[in-house]
């Protein structure tokens, strides 16, 4: 699995512009973390809200796209206000790892 991470928005939007997604290999990851990372993401996909949002002024939006290892690749996003605890959990996580 390999998962990249995509921030948008925020105060400090132009200093993010033309930079590239931060990326995670989960086959680089121990079994433990990958084990945990398929965990996040499944949870993260199984809360994902289909209603569409409507992002605020200065609010961070953020969009993980998730490539599996058969090849399936799907995006989940959510925002600074609309963002379920799964997805906020899996953000942390990547958070955490990507610096």
């Amino acid at each position: 699995m390999k998962v990249s991470l995509r921030e948008h928005g925020g105060i400090a939007a132009a200093t993010r512009l033309g930079r590239p997604a931060k990326m995670l290999d989960g086959s680089l990851l121990d079994a433990a973390a990958a084990a945990e990372l398929a965990r996040l993401v499944t949870a993260a996909k199984a809360a994902q809200s289909s209603a569409p949002t409507h992002p605020r002024p200065d609010e961070m939006s953020y969009s993980i796209t998730v490539e599996e290892d058969d090849g399936t690749t799907f995006t989940l996003r959510a925002s600074d206000t609309g963002m379920s605890p799964e997805f906020d959990a899996l953000l942390s996580w990547l958070d955490a790892r990507l610096g």
